[in-house]
C-alpha cells in the first residue's frame, strides 16, 4: 500500500511539470495532466496501476478531493449574483443538455434502425451524451483567471447541468433495465441521487457558515473548511454505502452545495478572503482529480474508433453548442454567451466513464453484444473528445475575451 501511494504522488509530481510544459505551449495545464494521467495509467507505463485505482481508500481519497473541487462552483452560487440570471441560466441549463440528449438519442436511433441495433441503446447513447465534466472547464477558469459573461454562466451552469444529466441519465437507464430485463432501479432512487448530495451539502455548510461568518487568519480559516469538506465527504460516504443500492452519489454535487450554503451566509470580502485562503489548495486538488479523470482513458482506442465514435463525438458537441446558442438567444443572454458558451462545455470524459461503468454493468447479463457497442464507442470518444474539447474549451474563452490581461 505505501508502495502504491508513494507512486501516485510520484505520478502527481510528474504530472505537474508536464502541465507546465503544455502551457509554456500557450495550451491549458489540464491537457498535460490528461496526457499524464493516460500515460501513467493502467494502459500504459502502470505508475498508477488498476490496483490503485480500483483500491477503496483511492476511492474514497478521490471522493473527498472531488468534494473539495466543487468549493469552485459553490463559492458562485452567492444568490444576489445568480438573481440576474435566474430564469436565463436554466433554460438555457435545459436547451443545451435535453437538446443534446434527444439529438443524440435521435440520430443513433437512425443508425441503430439501419443496422439492425437495438433503439433502446441510442437512448442511452444520449443519456451518457447530454452531461457535462465540469472540472475540465473549471481548471481552464481557475488557470487562466477567467472573467466574463461566458465564465460567470458557466460556473453555475456546471452545477445544474450535473443535475439534470443525472436525473436524465438513471431515468434513462431505470427504464431501459425495465424493458430488457423486468429489473432496475426502483424509479424514486432517481430524485434521490440528486436531492440527497444537496441535502448533505446543506446539512455541513450550514455549520461552516456559522463558524467562517467570523474573521480569521489563513490557518484558522483553512482548517475549518478542510475539516467540514471531510465531513461533508464522511457523510456522503456512509449514505453512498448504507442507504444506496450501490454507490452513485455525486461528491462534486455536495461540495458544491456545501460551499453555496456558507457563501451565501458570509459577507462578500469574507468570502473573498476564504477563496483567496483556499485557491492554491484547490490548484492541487484539480491536478489530482483530473489525473484520476486521465489514468482510465486508453490511449488505445483511438486507434479503434470507428464510425460510432465520429458520430458520437460530432452530434454531441453539435447538440452542446447549438443548444446553448439556443437558450442563450431567446433567453437574450449577452453576444459572447450566445456565441461561445457551448465550446466550454464539451469537456464529457469523467461523467461519460462514470455513465458507462454503470450501462456496461445492466447489459452485460441480457445484452452483452449492446454493452460491448457502448463501452467500445464511448471509450474512443472519451480519449479523443476530451483532447479536443479541452482546447477548444480553452479557445472558447478566449474569443469571447475573457482570459486574463497576461495570458491575452
Amino acid at each position: 500500500m505505501i508502495g502504491l501511494i508513494l507512486r501516485w504522488m510520484l505520478a502527481i509530481v510528474i504530472a505537474f511539470f508536464i502541465g507546465k510544459l503544455v502551457s509554456k505551449l500557450r495550451l491549458p495545464a489540464i491537457l498535460g495532466w490528461l496526457i499524464a494521467g493516460m500515460l501513467l495509467g493502467p494502459y500504459a507505463f502502470q505508475l498508477i496501476p488498476d490496483q490503485l485505482i480500483n483500491a477503496a481508500y483511492y476511492q474514497t481519497i478521490i471522493h473527498v478531493l472531488e468534494c473539495a473541487v466543487g468549493f469552485m462552483i459553490g463559492t458562485e452560487l452567492v444568490w444576489k449574483r445568480l438573481k440576474a440570471y435566474g430564469k436565463a441560466l436554466i433554460v438555457t441549463t435545459l436547451t443545451q443538455s435535453l437538446g443534446t440528449f434527444v439529438l443524440v438519442s435521435a440520430v443513433f436511433s437512425i443508425i441503430f434502425w439501419m443496422a439492425g441495433v437495438p433503439i433502446y441503446l441510442a437512448f442511452l447513447f444520449g443519456g451518457i451524451a447530454l452531461a457535462t465534466a465540469p472540472a475540465p472547464a473549471l481548471s481552464i477558469v481557475q488557470e487562466f483567471h477567467t472573467k466574463g459573461p461566458v465564465t460567470k454562466t458557466l460556473i453555475p451552469m456546471a452545477a445544474l447541468d450535473d443535475m439534470v444529466g443525472v436525473a436524465v441519465f438513471f431515468t434513462t437507464v431505470a427504464v431501459v433495465a425495465r424493458h430488457i430485463s423486468g429489473n432496475g432501479m426502483p424509479l424514486y432512487m432517481i430524485p434521490v441521487m440528486v436531492l440527497l448530495p444537496l441535502l448533505i451539502g446543506f446539512a455541513t455548510g450550514f455549520p461552516a457558515g456559522k463558524l467562517l461568518k467570523k474573521e480569521a487568519n489563513k490557518a484558522k480559516t483553512l482548517s475549518i473548511l478542510l475539516g467540514m469538506v471531510l465531513v461533508t465527504a464522511f457523510v456522503g460516504y456512509l449514505c453512498n454505502t448504507y442507504l444506496m443500492p450501490s454507490p452513485l452519489l455525486n461528491f462534486m454535487l455536495m461540495g458544491m452545495a456545501f460551499s453555496a450554503t456558507f457563501s451565501n451566509m458570509v459577507t462578500e470580502e469574507r468570502l473573498e478572503q476564504i477563496i483567496r485562503d483556499f485557491n492554491p489548495l484547490l490548484g492541487i486538488f484539480m491536478i489530482i482529480v483530473i489525473l484520476n479523470l486521465g489514468a482510465p482513458l486508453d490511449f488505445h482506442a483511438i486507434l479503434g474508433a470507428g464510425f460510432y465514435t465520429l458520430v458520437y463525438i460530432i452530434v454531441r458537441a453539435f447538440g452542446k453548442y447549438f443548444g446553448a446558442r439556443f437558450g442563450a438567444k431567446i433567453t437574450g443572454m449577452q453576444p459572447t454567451v450566445q456565441k461561445y458558451l457551448g465550446f466550454t462545455l464539451l469537456p464529457h470524459s469523467g461523467v461519460s466513464l462514470v455513465f458507462t461503468g454503470i450501462t456496461v454493468s445492466i447489459l452485460a447479463g441480457p445484452a452483452p453484444e449492446c454493452a460491448g457497442i457502448i463501452q467500445g464507442t464511448i471509450a474512443a470518444a472519451a480519449v479523443l473528445n476530451e483532447m479536443i474539447a479541452v482546447v477548444v474549451a480553452k479557445k472558447g474563452f478566449e474569443w469571447a475575451g475573457e482570459l486574463s490581461g497576461a495570458e491575452k
